[in-house]
């Protein structure tokens, strides 16, 4: 019997596998201001899926996505073969013809979910765009496993509001980890080999001090111009303005949480020029600092 007459879909040993039905996607999940965004039609856990695979020559209205975490399979798209190994994701956009497969030595173990939804198909760009192709590399992270677990175990419970908005709130969690890996596994190691994170922790440690663009350039090595250039592509602000929200943050913690002075307060975050504060308070958070407070206070 060749391989190919063994090849199938489902039915491997620990698998596990939940279909959403039509009617909770057409009555709820399309139409909820949370999860009509983004959610989950299909999810599944197919450990060691020898003989595993499927072939759609029009594509499917959802995206997929196939976690690999041991073994091999591949993936056929656009007249490209890609092999896929562990600690590789695979996104397949919607209505793409298709097939993929595990490898016939060691199969593959692999976490996969459909989903759809308003914003899936710009999310399913982000992925592809930062990945440069259809197959990025994920270092294992238990975390992004736990996270998958915790949405097939609450499916399990059923389709309650309350847990299709949970699921969901999760999976674009999952999504976030995906395209934005660096910042979900972040580590203190990590923060030293990085420009931008290496500078918001100094700015974190020092929120309560006066820092000098100069001294921020000089602590990651880089000219002043440099320094700038990459933290604002990163980040989308400038330093300055960057350290500044931070201070702000918290002043806002100051302003829920006692009842320190507004003068006071601006002084604890290195800012002398109560007036000053003032200004850039207003300018990010639309309103004063005593207007905050006693915003925060009435409990609106």
């Amino acid at each position: 019997m060749n391989n190919k007459s063994l090849r199938k879909r489902e039915g491997f040993e620990g698998q596990k596998l939940i279909v959403l039905p039509k009617k909770v996607i057409a009555d709820f999940l399309t139409k909820d201001p949370v999860t009509r965004q983004i959610y989950i039609t299909d999810i599944g856990y197919y450990p060691k899926a020898a003989y595993h695979y499927a072939e759609r020559p029009a594509g499917i209205s959802q995206y997929i996505i196939i976690y690999c975490t041991e073994g091999s399979g591949w993936l056929e798209i656009n007249k490209r073969k890609i092999m896929v190994e562990p600690s590789e994701f695979i996104i397949i956009p919607a209505n793409v013809p298709h097939r993929y497969g595990a490898g016939n030595e060691k199969p593959w173990t692999i976490y996969w979910v459909h989903f759809k939804g308003e914003l899936s198909a710009y999310i399913s760009q982000l992925i592809l765009d930062n990945a440069g192709g259809y197959k990025p590399n994920l270092s294992y992270s238990d975390h992004r496993i736990k996270l998958f677990e915790n949405i097939y175990k609450n499916l399990e419970r059923g389709y309650s509001t309350d847990v299709l908005r949970y699921v969901n709130m999760i999976f674009s969690h999952f999504l976030s980890s995906l395209l934005y890996e660096e910042k979900f596994n972040d580590t203190a190691e990590q923060r030293e080999k990085n420009v931008v994170s290496s500078s918001i922790h100094l700015m974190q440690e020092r929120v309560d001090k006066v820092i000098k663009l100069s001294e921020f350039a000089k602590a990651s090595n880089l000219s002043i111009s440099h320094f700038s250039a990459i933290f604002k592509a990163e980040t989308g602000y400038s330093p300055i303005e960057y350290f500044n929200h931070l201070k702000i943050q918290k002043a806002c913690q100051f302003l829920s949480f006692t009842e320190m002075p507004v003068k006071e307060i601006a002084l604890s975050l290195g800012i002398t020029d109560q007036y000053y504060f003032s200004r850039i308070f207003t300018k990010l958070m639309g309103l004063s600092p005593s207007g905050y407070r006693k915003k925060n206070n009435a409990g609106t």
